[in-house]
């Protein structure tokens, strides 16, 4: 039996969240309905509570906020773009009080201020992916500025795979009638899919527009295209337990699948299981985003341990391993795990015909997230072996590889800057690392359980100062400040006579030298630009006297179930969690 989506509006000190910048309160509690497992897959009582049942993967709520047209910010520090740094292309931030305050002559571009949060086109311009091979490049023609959109109806599809749509009865005056300048929320809870409209002052806003409830896959993850997105157009990807991968777009009700289970096999066993196999890849999809500045191109991550590049537009075929592919990659002790990156099918490759695009197989173990960099020519990648890599994907070359204290890493981020990443894992740690100077700059304590997500808030973030949130299976939310002054203060000597917070980070930060390191020392650095032969920097694990800690400024327990997901918007902290 369905049920419907809920909206609270509790009140109280339990609800309200102290930091130094005033005090959050809670505005909206929504409850979205969890649909029932289908009839067809209903699970036979079981009199054991020790035994375990074969179960469809789940990832708790993870949510895509959207919005159409910008809103125009004025935020409390001013941003004012220079174009000094040589790092990667990327545009460093000046901060200034106000806009009358004066700035040097080197460091100012104009009068143009760049509002956050910042995103992927105020940066450096990278080059597209796959721009050298012209097998990739769109073929122009009367409808080339025309978007596409999927060929199949969603709501009148007679496909096993899809087990009802429920659009809002008047959805079409609900999107007439709305701000432009509202958020959009598109939520994925197990086997459901809704489209939200979760704009202040909107009394309708716990109706969903549309849901799909699908019959047995589960919605892992799903991303919306900045890049296509319009009043009358999104594009929305999602991956899901079977390895399906769906395209859809809310405004038209059409969908597509890529990667489409063409072959099940039932056998019985007790539990009556499936074995599903997917056309290219037929494990799940652990997480799915388009690739920055492109139209169709989409990357998805498999919990095989293998990153696949797909064209929404292109058919799938029964796929192969290249011949032509790099050299069997090394392994790690008895694991049996990659550590480096092994090209199965190259961006470049001339059979271009049909999905996959290309095929990256980095692990043995499950990737659990990935994160474009602002410059859009790095890819963070974080797996259940406990490494962080970091691919120029453009060149298809693993530069870095990072390994958390123990444990996987379940999360990923970039700042707004791209100069750090942010990661949290199995070891209860947040963790910052910096790329410019490949090494961990600090782990941050504060969680009693594993952390599941981490987020940069965008508005609160400039060139020396960071602000970044974290959430966890503890049921916390956790607020983080970080400035890159507190680097370059002694280690020792502070740690000895004051033990304040800012006084645990060291004076200098000196690259670790192993013997992985010394075997293979990159010649240039990740973020420079010179790159033929760069090859992959291996860093060893440091020693927890060694590294800085740096404490929350916030801990709060926001929800009795475990946390999954965080956001920041310009005037709210967004998290959803597991149930």
């Amino acid at each position: 039996m369905e049920t419907n989506n809920t909206l609270k509006h509790p009140s109280g000190s339990e609800y309200q969240l102290v930091v130094g910048e005033g005090t959050y309160v809670l505005r909206d509690d929504f409850h979205l309905a969890t649909p029932p497992p289908h009839p067809s897959e209903a699970p036979p009582p079981n009199l054991n509570p020790l035994a375990t049942t074969p179960a469809p993967p789940t990832s708790g709520i993870k949510l895509s906020i959207v919005v159409i047209s910008p809103r125009k910010v004025t935020p409390h520090l001013y941003s004012v773009n220079t174009r000094t740094s040589e790092r990667s292309n990327l545009a460093t931030y000046s901060i200034k009080e106000s806009e009358k305050e004066s700035r040097e002559s080197h460091e100012t571009l104009g009068d143009e201020v760049q509002f956050p949060p910042y995103s992927n086109g105020t940066y450096g311009k990278a080059p597209a992916f796959g721009a050298e091979n012209m097998l990739l490049t769109p073929i122009a023609g009367k409808d080339a500025l025309k978007r596409k959109k999927p060929k199949n109806n969603i709501i009148k599809s007679n496909s096993s795979y899809v087990s009802r749509v429920i659009p809002h009865e008047a959805m079409a005056k609900r999107l007439q009638e709305r701000n432009p300048e509202g958020l959009f929320a598109f939520a994925n809870i197990n086997r459901a899919f809704q489209w939200l409209d979760i704009t202040t002052n909107n009394m309708f806003k716990a109706e969903h527009l549309t849901k799909i409830l699908f019959t047995k896959a589960h919605v892992l993850c799903h991303d919306v295209n900045d890049l296509t997105k319009s009043t009358s157009h999104l594009d929305v990807i999602m991956g899901t337990s079977t390895a399906d991968i769906i395209w859809y777009e809310p405004h038209s009700q059409k969908y597509a699948r890529l990667n489409k289970n063409v072959l099940w096999i039932l056998f019985q066993t007790e539990t009556s299981a499936e074995n599903i196999k997917g056309m290219i890849n037929a494990s799940p999809i652990s997480s799915i985003r388009w690739i920055p500045g492109s139209e169709n191109l989409f990357l998805a991550s498999h919990t095989d341990g293998t990153l696949l590049v797909y064209d929404k537009e292109r058919e799938d075929a029964a796929f192969a391993p290249e011949e032509n592919g790099t050299s069997t990659p090394e392994k790690n002790g008895d694991t049996g795990d990659i550590r480096h990156l092994h090209i199965n099918k190259s961006v470049n490759s001339k059979n271009q015909k049909s999905n996959p695009v290309a095929s990256w197989k980095i692990s043995n173990q499950r990737i659990n997230a990935f994160a474009f960099s602002p410059d859009s020519r790095h890819l963070a990648v974080v797996s259940e072996d406990g490494s962080l890599r970091v691919i120029d994907y453009l060149k298809e070359v693993l530069v870095d590889l990072y390994t958390s204290y123990y444990g996987g890493l379940m999360c990923v981020c970039w700042s707004p800057d791209g100069k750090y990443v942010l990661t949290g894992g199995q070891d209860d740690l947040v963790t910052i690392w910096s790329l410019a100077e490949r090494q961990i700059v600090a782990r941050c304590p504060g969680h009693h359980s594993w952390v599941t997500a981490v987020a940069f808030d965008p508005w609160r973030c400039d060139e020396r100062n960071y602000r970044f949130g974290s959430v966890g299976e503890d049921c916390r939310l956790l607020l983080w400040d970080f400035n890159v002054g507190m680097l370059h203060r002694p280690k020792a000597a502070s740690v000895r006579q004051r033990g304040s917070m800012s006084s645990h980070l060291p004076l200098t930060r000196n690259r670790t030298e192993s013997q992985a390191t010394a075997r293979i020392r990159s010649n240039s650095s990740l973020t420079t630009n010179s790159a033929e032969g760069e090859e992959t920097i291996e860093h060893a694990v440091e020693s927890r006297t060694r590294t800085a800690e740096l404490p929350p400024v916030m801990s709060k327990l926001v929800d009795p179930d475990p946390l999954c997901w965080i956001g920041f918007e310009e005037d709210c902290i967004i998290t959803s969690c597991d149930e």
